[in-house]
This record gives structure tokens, C-alpha cells and sequence, in this order.
């Protein structure tokens, strides 16, 4: 039990640092509340009876004042005939410190401690108040002031008036601010728990949510009940899982087209193996099988190649040798490499050559990768009549390549994913889906921009733009760190 008490939990939290400290604040303000209350109650009815004991002492120093007038019976007198006996018991103290004369006429015994009538003694103005409790039990406040007249037997007058009444009174009126006050908690524990349920709940549906996601089950949705950071967290939370969605979709997709770009050179290595186990005799179909076999393995081998830079981009392990290099002559290898295949397919492949371009401080290997990539897009994409142009030169502080078809195109919805991993935006033509992701990322390790223009069955243009030697190329790679490379072109070639 206890242990589910102190489960760390919203609502245990509430309890204990809100509630617990709105109770405490509300019980130490009632406490404080009576006090007030009983403070003001109390000193009311000393303020009353002080001004009832004043009228009484000028009277009596009235008789002092009078030669004619017995002082004793007069006080006397003025004591047994009080006016307002029912409400104030009026009484005198003799010169023995015992009290003489009561207004009610009830025993001296009954008139309880004389401790205010000491107190009095002690005091410089000569009159003190307590409160006291007769020996009958009543809670009475005793005022005393001290009297000294010559020839009297009398040295004090003392009021006594029950607090019974105004006990009560206070006690209703702090039981009333109690009430109050427990009413006030008890609206807070309702509302505080409509609150807090308000917070737990859709926090309870959000976990159960993330631990389906957790598990693969991405077909479920969040239901947005409110317009606050609740209902943002929601819609962050069913972005996040249609994200993860089409992720685990395009991986999917992704696996599909890998097993069938696999398996298709896979089954013409074994079919040319199998036929030329057979074959002895004629050395054109042995030739010819060995020039297929050699072909499927190398593309095997760059499928595999590529599979591995994806893998190393997504670690942070992808690392460029980066050196002087001219650009111009890993491009026009790519052409080179593409023409003659180009021809095959009817594809027209235009290449526009400038005499010079800046040196770059790259990886040639890997921008060459890219290019690559880039021109086995465009023909990939392209049919038969349809023309591929690749351009390189400087624009502004930047070299830019561009590689221009007239294919299929990508549609506009499919536009921003085209650089998104495992994304294919056409099925039918072949590929992994990943080539692209690993040019971006190799353009953006050396500081420049992969960008993509398409329009669906018009064509498509794809524009790199790469910063030259002669400027200063500050490079973050994904672990952060920089490099920072300064190479004036001049003195390179003197």
C-alpha cells in the first residue's frame, strides 16, 4: 500500500506538493483567523468593561470628595444598587485584600482567585485585567482597579464578566471560517482531480500510443481533445508516427527493390555459370557469358558499395580524403562511362564542357560517386528519344553542375521526398532508393547543395553547387568537427 502511495506519479505529486501545502497554508491561516476573531471578541468586552469601571471610579471619587458623605456606605451602597448587575458583577476589595461588597449579593467565597486585584497592586497605573475561572467553573474577565481615599475600608473596585456567551460567539464564528476553509479543500480535491485527470489521462493515452508504436503498429492515431500544448503534443505525436509510417513503408519498399536488384544479377551469374559449365567448344558464347558474369558482379559490387556509404552516412562514419582535384576531369570520365550506354537506349547525352573550371578541395572519388549517380538517374528515368544535357560552369562564388533530362519527371508530391531515404518515387524503374539520400549527403560534407527541379512526364533538373578552392571551405561533418582549408589557387600553380 504504501508503495503505491509514494508511486512517482502526477497525481501523487499533486497531492503531496500542492494539495498537502494549500491544506497547510489554509489550517495555519484558520489558527491565525481564531486568533484574530478571539483577540477582537476579548478586547471588545475589556474595552467595555473598562469604560463601565471609569464611570464607577469618578463616582466614587465623587464621594471622596464630598465631607458630608459616609464614603463607605455610599460605595457601598452605589455597589449593592448597580444598574447593570445582570450583565456586570460589581464588587470592592477591602484593605485586607478580600472582597467586601458584591452588586448580586452571591457569596465571597464564589468570586474565585484575586489575581487580577495582585496584578493591579503591581501596576504603575493601578488596575490590571484576566481572564479567571470562578470555582463554578464559568470563564469570567476580572477588572480591577485600585481606590485610595482617606478613612475608607476599601482599596479596590473589581468588575467580573462572563466570557461564556462570547466563547460561543467565537467558537461559531472560527467553526464558520473551519467550514469555509474545508469546503475550499475539498473544492480544490474535486476540481484539482478533474485537473489532474484532465493531464494524466491523455499522458496515459500518449504512453499506451508510443509503446504500439514502439511495437511496429503505426495505424492508430491520437484523438486531439483540447487546443492546448496537450492537443500540440498530439499532433507532434501523429506527425511523428505517420513519419515513422511511411518510413517503415519506404523501408519496406526499399527491402523489395534491394532483394529483386539483387536477385536479377544474382540469377544471370548463375544461368551464365550453369551454361557455360556445359559449353566447350564455342568460345563466343563463353566469351559473351563471361562479359555478362563480369557486368552483374560489378554492379553487384557497387550495389554493395552503396548499401555500405548508406550505412556509414547513417553512423557518422563516412569519411572524405579530400584534396586539390579538378573538377571537370572526374565529369567527364562519368560521361564517358554513360555514353556509350546512352547510345544503346536511344538516349541523347549532351555534354557541355567549359575549357576551365577553379580547382576544388574535395573527394574525388566521391563527388565522381555523385555524378555517377546523378547521370544513371537520368537515363534510368529517361526512355527511348529523350535527350540527357550535363553543364558545368561558375556562377557567382560558386561552381555549379547541372544535369538536365526530358524523362518521366517527378511529381509534386513526390518532389520533396526524392532525398529521403529508402524514397523511390517511381516502382518501376530499378534502383534502391538510397543513391540519392548518399550524393546529398556527400555534396553537403563539402559545403555545397543538392537541389532538384521536376516536373511530372516533362523532365528533371538536378543542380550541384560546390564552393572553389580559392574561397575558404569550413566544412561540419557529422561528428561536429570542422575543417578549415585555405589554398590560394595562384601559388599552387606557380
Amino acid at each position: 500500500m504504501f508503495k503505491k502511495l509514494v508511486k512517482n506519479s502526477i497525481t501523487n505529486r499533486w497531492i503531496v506538493n500542492i494539495l498537502g501545502v494549500v491544506v497547510l497554508l489554509l489550517v495555519i491561516s484558520a489558527i491565525a483567523a481564531g486568533m484574530v476573531i478571539n483577540y477582537y471578541y476579548y478586547s471588545s468586552v475589556e474595552q467595555y468593561v473598562a469604560n463601565k469601571m471609569s464611570i464607577v471610579v469618578s463616582a466614587i471619587d465623587r464621594f471622596a470628595g464630598n465631607a458630608q458623605t459616609n464614603y463607605n456606605s455610599e460605595i457601598r451602597s452605589m455597589v449593592e444598587n448597580y444598574e447593570f448587575k445582570n450583565q456586570i458583577e460589581l464588587m470592592v476589595i477591602d484593605i485586607n485584600g478580600k472582597v467586601a461588597v458584591t452588586s448580586s449579593g452571591f457569596s465571597v467565597e464564589d468570586a474565585g482567585d484575586i489575581s487580577d486585584f495582585n496584578a493591579a497592586l503591581k501596576s504603575e497605573k493601578g488596575e490590571a485585567s484576566e481572564v479567571i475561572k470562578l470555582p463554578t467553573g464559568e470563564k469570567v474577565l476580572a477588572y480591577t482597579v485600585l481606590i485610595a481615599p482617606l478613612g475608607s475600608d476599601y482599596q479596590a473596585v473589581r468588575m467580573l464578566v462572563s466570557l461564556e456567551s462570547i466563547d460561543r460567539q467565537v467558537i461559531f464564528i472560527i467553526t464558520i471560517v473551519a467550514l469555509f476553509f474545508i469546503a475550499i479543500i475539498i473544492l480544490m480535491i474535486f476540481t484539482g482531480q478533474f485537473f489532474v485527470r484532465s493531464i494524466v489521462n491523455p499522458v496515459k493515452e500518449v504512453n499506451a500510443f508510443t509503446k504500439r508504436i514502439a511495437k511496429g503498429d503505426f495505424s492508430d492515431r491520437l484523438t486531439k481533445k483540447s487546443d492546448d500544448e496537450l492537443g500540440e503534443l498530439c499532433d507532434s505525436i501523429n506527425n511523428m508516427a505517420n513519419e515513422l509510417a511511411n518510413t517503415e513503408s519506404m523501408k519496406n519498399e526499399f527491402i523489395s527493390s534491394v532483394s529483386h536488384e539483387l536477385r536479377t544479377p544474382l540469377t544471370a551469374i548463375k544461368g551464365w555459370s550453369e551454361t557455360l559449365m556445359t559449353i566447350r567448344d564455342d568460345p563466343e558464347t563463353f566469351s559473351k557469358g563471361m562479359r555478362v558474369i563480369t557486368g552483374e558482379t560489378e554492379r553487384l559490387s557497387n550495389m554493395v558499395e552503396e548499401l555500405l556509404d548508406f550505412s556509414r552516412l547513417q553512423d557518422g562514419r563516412l569519411k572524405l580524403n579530400k584534396t586539390k582535384m579538378d573538377l571537370l576531369a572526374e565529369l567527364g570520365e562519368t560521361i564517358l562511362i554513360y555514353q556509350e550506354r546512352a547510345k544503346k537506349l536511344d538516349i541523347t547525352l549532351d555534354y557541355y564542357e567549359p575549357e576551365m573550371l577553379p580547382y576544388v578541395y574535395g573527394d574525388k572519388n566521391r563527388l565522381k560517386q555523385v555524378f555517377i549517380n546523378i547521370v544513371d538517374n537520368a537515363i534510368k528515368y529517361s526512355d527511348a528519344g529523350d535527350k540527357i544535357s550535363v553543364e558545368a560552369y561558375v556562377q557567382g562564388n560558386d561552381i555549379v553542375v547541372s544535369v538536365s533530362d526530358t524523362g518521366i519527371g517527378i511529381s509534386k508530391e513526390d518532389l520533396p521526398k526524392v532525398k529521403a531515404k529508402f524514397f523511390k518515387a517511381n516502382q518501376t524503374r530499378r534502383g534502391s532508393g538510397i543513391g540519392l539520400a548518399v550524393a546529398d549527403e556527400i555534396i553537403q560534407l563539402h559545403g555545397g547543395t543538392l537541389t532538384l527541379e521536376s516536373e511530372l512526364n516533362v523532365g528533371t533538373t538536378v543542380v550541384i553547387t560546390l564552393p572553389p578552392m580559392e574561397t575558404e571551405n569550413i566544412v561540419k561533418d557529422k561528428s561536429d568537427k570542422v575543417q578549415v582549408e585555405l589554398i590560394s589557387t595562384d601559388d599552387e600553380r606557380k
